[in-house]
């Protein structure tokens, strides 16, 4: 069985996300969504808040491939994650020359920790490259429309957080 990591805070999980997340099950017979459980950043949404919103936004994409997705909060190195789900590969998302910076530094590391373990870059769809969590909180928290960043679950969500 292939099962590939995509790991992210998904503070909320927006249409890029969902993007990468549809384009990663052609790849893999599992997907594990794994939700960081990252201090630092000091998310807007609690763990239980983000779990709740990738399991709804994966449940229709679960139905249409046929695939298994599961979600799984994890607080521990990436690496020492992909070895608890078993994953063979790790999926990420890139939208920018920025993004590959950070991420090709990432891999490295990966590597130099388990090298029997592959990363996989996607290139965020065109439309789709703008879109960061960071960004949507802020249009939604000035009372923006986030609607063509985000599902309507999560612009409901974020309208609760910001209301």
């Amino acid at each position: 069985m292939r099962i590939g990591l995509y790991p992210g805070t998904f503070d909320p999980i927006t249409l890029g996300h969902i993007d990468i997340i549809q384009r990663a099950m052609a790849l893999v017979d599992r997907l594990v969504i794994g939700v960081a459980i990252n201090r630092d950043k000091g998310p807007l949404f609690s763990l239980e808040e983000r779990v709740a919103m990738v399991e709804a936004e994966c449940a229709a994409i679960q139905a249409k491939t046929g695939g298994e997705i599961v979600v799984h909060p994890f607080e521990n190195l990436l690496i020492d994650c992909a070895r608890d789900v078993g994953a063979g590969i790790i999926v990420r998302g890139l939208r920018a020359v920025a993004d590959f910076e950070y991420e090709f530094q990432m891999v490295g590391m990966n590597r130099a920790l388990d090298s029997s373990i592959e990363t996989v870059f996607m290139m965020a769809d065109a439309r789709r490259q703008a879109i960061a969590s960071k960004l949507v909180k802020e249009i939604a928290r000035l009372g923006g429309d986030v609607s063509k960043f985000v599902s309507p679950d999560v612009v409901g969500a974020l309208g609760r957080k910001f209301g």
